[in-house]
This record gives C-alpha cells, sequence and structure tokens, in this order.
C-alpha cells in the first residue's frame, strides 16, 4: 500500500511562490512515475507535472516555464515548485504515484492564487 501526503498549500497573491510537498511511504524510485495534478471546481482533474523513476520530467503547457518538479530520494518526497502564480492556478493539487500499474493519490492541498 502506497500513501501520499500532500502539503505546501496556502493562499498567494498573483506573481508570488508556492512550493509543494508529497512525501510517500516507500522508496519514490520505486514507482514507475510520480506527478502532480490539479483540479479546480466544476473541472476535471488534469496533469501539471510528472517525473519518471529515471528522472524525466514533462509539464503541461500552462505550467511550463513557471513550475519545476523535483525530487528528494533521502526524504522520499516530491516537490513541485510554483512561481509567478496566476488566479488561474486556483486548484486543489493533487500528488500521484504510479506503483506497479496502480495509481496512488493524495488527499489533495489547495492553492488559492488572488489578484
Amino acid at each position: 500500500q502506497v500513501q501520499l501526503v500532500e502539503s505546501g498549500g496556502g493562499l498567494v497573491q498573483a506573481g508570488g511562490s508556492l512550493r509543494l510537498s508529497c512525501a510517500a511511504s516507500r522508496n519514490i524510485f520505486s514507482f514507475n512515475t510520480m506527478a502532480w495534478y490539479r483540479q479546480a471546481p466544476g473541472k476535471q482533474r488534469d496533469l501539471v507535472a510528472i517525473v519518471t523513476s529515471g528522472g524525466n520530467s514533462n509539464y503541461a503547457d500552462s505550467a511550463k516555464g513557471r513550475f519545476t518538479i523535483s525530487r528528494d530520494s533521502a526524504k522520499n518526497t516530491v516537490y513541485l515548485q510554483m512561481n509567478s502564480l496566476k488566479p488561474e492556478d486556483t486548484a486543489v493539487y493533487y500528488c500521484n504515484a504510479l506503483y506497479f500499474g496502480v495509481e496512488n493519490w493524495g488527499q489533495g492541498t489547495q492553492v488559492t492564487v488572488y489578484s
């Protein structure tokens, strides 16, 4: 069983930054991929950023140049550094880990960006 616990969300003014953390219950390199998704009210859950076990990362167009996904193996934690935040980034952000073909999700952390 995989447990993922997100933290770091909050209220921030447009143009500001936040760093989200996702602490995993096992070695993060055991996951095929780890990713951040977000879901705004009334909308579907969308991929924001993803990193493979080999270290390759990819980003949604809306996140390119502003967000960075990174890993700390010693802490079994994945981060999402978000800079130049915009009101349209407001959403619940979820951590996701793919483990032996099974997707695992955290409980989510709210990010609210005001103008």
